[in-house]
């Protein structure tokens, strides 16, 4: 079975309560299996707009992703995030 990826490119405004969000998302986190394979760092842009944090999540499958998006414990860590950054988010399916 393909694994599935979060690919999220965020700005935060408001780094204090991103630490909430932090906080809020890890028990989604870690029932739907999440493996975090980039978590902010160094970046370089090569084309297009960029986001001050680039992180990438690994699941055991794309519907463990979708899921764990759509669970209510990552809602609730969304409303937090959705107050305090500006984000742009996908969910792939690895090869």
């Amino acid at each position: 079975m393909a694994k599935g990826y979060w690919i999220a490119r965020v700005d935060v405004r408001d780094i204090e309560r991103y630490k909430d969000y932090v906080a809020a998302a890890k028990p989604a986190f870690e029932k739907y299996g999440a493996h975090f394979l980039a978590r902010g760092g160094a970046c370089e842009r090569l084309e297009g707009d960029v986001r001050a944090r680039n992180v990438v999540i690994e699941f055991p499958s794309l519907q463990a992703a979708v899921d764990c998006y759509n669970s209510p414990e990552y809602q609730i860590a969304a409303a937090i995030r959705q107050e305090v950054a500006d984000a742009e988010m996908v969910v792939v399916e690895g090869v």
